[in-house]
């Protein structure tokens, strides 16, 4: 797994929906979560070059700072914890197995949750985190390799965004709304669906 293209990828993937992220949350939330969450990915296509002898937890912790810094708002520090999360876990492993991915990612939803203080089902990214987070674990269980399991967590994280249509939000700026956020998609639900995404589709090649 090239980890450093796939990170090129995805910070490409977020700059170039930059627009699209912050008219989402334009309708429910500040209005910032694009341009946000770009300026930190650009920050970290920038810092690539400087990671190339780097292990995977680090690339990871590096990222992290690179988010928090330099992203405001709430999704600099939910990104921020998740990867912090992920890189502790991933210290001691060597390979990037499809059974250490799904600890890494079940240590990074933990992390968001903790600080997000969310679960499952309350319009934020977790509802897209969590159903590929499980749609990888079932084909990592199963014996499926990295970009199977990455199919189907696509697949999943595809559908969990989508649900957020029809979810009121009860956390952060678009709980103010509370049944008029309905009709409208989480725009941390779809960041995290466009990274998702980036992963599967570089993994295919």
């Amino acid at each position: 797994m090239e980890l450093l293209k796939i990170i090129k990828k995805v910070s490409e993937k977020i700059i170039e929906n930059k627009d699209y992220l912050t008219e989402l949350d334009r309708e429910i939330g500040d209005g910032d979560h694009g341009v946000n969450l770009a300026r930190g990915f650009e920050k970290v296509e920038k810092e690539l070059p400087t990671m190339e002898t780097l292990k995977p937890f680090e690339i990871l912790n590096k990222m992290a700072m690179l988010l928090v810094s330099n992203v405001g708002g709430a999704s600099g520090a939910l990104y921020g914890t998740a990867l912090m999360k992920g890189a502790a876990y991933l210290k001691t492993k060597e390979e990037m197995t499809p059974e250490v991915i799904v600890e890494t990612w079940s240590e990074m939803i933990k992390g968001i949750e903790m600080r997000g203080k969310a679960v499952l089902g309350e319009k934020t990214m977790l509802d897209t985190q969590i159903p590929a987070y499980e749609a990888f674990k079932i084909k990592a269980d199963a014996g499926a390799n990295v970009k199977e399991c990455f199919e189907f967590a696509e697949l999943k994280a595809k559908s969990g965004m989508e649900s957020t249509k029809d979810i009121a939000a009860t956390k952060g700026r678009a709980s103010y709304l509370g049944e008029r956020s309905i009709g409208h998609l989480d725009p941390g639900a779809v960041s995290s669906y466009l990274i998702i995404k980036t992963i599967n589709d570089e993994l295919k090649g």
